[in-house]
């Protein structure tokens, strides 16, 4: 599975949770948004993570 920032952002869009924890890793480690979604992915969609079948429909 590869990364796709469109992807990404749409998936944040479309779930609350993934909105709150963008907003929370931009303020903690002070990213910019691309950055921060790259992040995001890796920590909860890449290898089997919580939001990888909903990563995967889009």
């Amino acid at each position: 599975m590869q990364y796709s920032k469109a992807k990404m952002e749409q998936l944040v869009k479309n779930n609350a949770e993934l909105t709150k924890r963008l907003k929370q890793i931009m303020k903690e480690h002070e990213l910019e948004k691309s950055f921060a979604l790259k992040a995001l992915y890796h920590a909860e969609v890449k290898e089997s993570g919580r939001f990888m079948k909903d990563y995967q429909e889009l």
